[in-house]
């Protein structure tokens, strides 16, 4: 029997895809590729957002932030997996394993809060348009980033204290990362107690957030409702299309992992679903941002020397 705080000298088996040793190439290469698109999207929307002074706006400000996320969530488990894949090493140390479970958990956390902030400036934006610039002052945009932050490191840092004080049973993780719910079935012990507390804290910093975003929307759906013109509306929509398919996909995948019972969850379906939202999501976000929206283009035509200076 073992615990997270036993020993640093001991490490895990990650068991990744290696059931499937047929898939293992091919992921490797579609991986590889989505990870380089990852960064490189993510990246660009950074740049941009700093350097054209028309994304100088709260929503590029916490858009940014969101790349920066991204960019590093992706980074805390891709480059384990593809040593993984590629048959180097499937082994990772006690200690990186908590490194892995706690920046991994507190990024994931912190974009939970993110998303719901980025709700709240639409929410100001397409409700209170003639207060916006009033309400969404800077002070505010940078109370409200550093909360998402300290909010998600506060939740990872509570989850992993947890999931550290368990005993564990054995060295074998049937996953590509160290994941909550696959480390939770190593417990050896009757842990019913932890485990509530920390499924509590898993809900409020999913179920909490996904109802706020809800609620925003749902203000946003009656305001753009009292729009007469057709044109008005789908610029209403438009503005909020690319947060509300976002939220949609990162908080389906959260909440079917991070919500399920122990003895429900599976572990199979656990990896496949896990490479969707560590993976497939951040590839997309940078797509989805810059496919729908017209100052995100103009400002990347005007980078490549294809645009004007003009608004």
């Amino acid at each position: 029997m073992d615990s997270f705080n036993d020993s640093l000298r001991g490490s895990f088996i990650l068991v990744g895809f290696s059931d499937w040793p047929q898939l293992e190439l091919i992921l490797f290469v579609f991986i590889s590729i989505f990870y380089s698109l990852t960064l490189f999207g993510n990246t660009a929307i950074i740049a941009l957002s700093r350097m054209d002074l028309r994304l100088h706006t709260p929503m590029y400000f916490f858009l940014s932030h969101l790349s920066f996320l991204d960019l590093c969530y992706t980074t805390s488990t891709v480059p384990q997996l593809l040593i993984n894949l590629h048959g180097l090493d499937r082994t990772i140390s006690y200690g990186g394993c908590v490194a892995q479970l706690l920046i991994s958990l507190a990024l994931g956390s912190t974009e939970c809060v993110l998303l719901v902030v980025m709700a709240f400036d639409r929410y100001a934006a397409v409700c209170r348009p003639l207060h916006y610039t009033t309400i969404m002052h800077p002070l505010l945009c940078q109370t409200l980033a550093i909360a998402s932050w300290l909010g998600g490191f506060l939740n990872s840092l509570i989850q992993t204290g947890l999931m550290m004080a368990m005993p564990l049973c054995g060295h074998r993780l049937n996953h590509f990362f160290c994941e909550m719910p696959v480390l939770l079935k190593l417990a050896c012990e009757d842990t019913g107690g932890t485990e509530a507390k920390m499924f509590v804290t898993r809900a409020i910093i999913l179920v909490f957030p996904a109802a706020l975003i809800l609620g925003s929307y749902a203000q946003i759906a009656r305001a753009v409702m009292k729009i007469k013109s057709n044109a008005g509306r789908r610029k209403a929509f438009g503005t909020c299309g690319s947060h509300l398919l976002v939220v949609s996909l990162f908080y389906g995948s959260a909440i079917y992992t991070y919500l399920q019972p122990k003895g429900s969850y599976s572990e199979s379906e656990g990896k496949f679903v896990a490479l969707f939202y560590t993976i497939i999501t951040p590839m997309l976000n940078p797509l989805i941002y810059t496919l729908r929206n017209k100052d995100v283009k103009g400002a990347l035509w005007k980078v490549l020397g294809r645009g004007t200076d003009s608004g």
